[in-house]
């Protein structure tokens, strides 16, 4: 069994300046494991990326990932204040 969440936090932790601030919550919605990554305002956009290019590189990382399990997973990017 793969620990997905722990691959998002040390992913997000790496591209992160405040590390510290990186957090991983795991919830189920309507079937599918849920995965909200928290991070400093200042991050957001370095988690992000240009276009969301590494957003989609996160969840697509996360989907090849939870293929192991059959699971079906998100993957939803907030700040410190609740914001996406």
């Amino acid at each position: 069994m793969a620990d997905l969440k722990g691959l998002v936090e040390a992913v997000a932790r790496a591209l992160a300046d405040q590390p510290d601030a990186v957090s991983v919550r795991e919830s189920e919605r309507r079937g599918q494991t849920v995965y909200e990554l928290q991070v400093a305002s200042s991050d957001l956009g370095r988690v992000i990326g240009r276009q969301g290019r590494t957003a989609a590189a996160l969840r697509t990382l996360l989907s090849s990932a939870a293929e192991e399990d059959d699971k079906r997973v998100s993957l939803d990017i907030r700040d410190q204040t609740g914001r996406s």
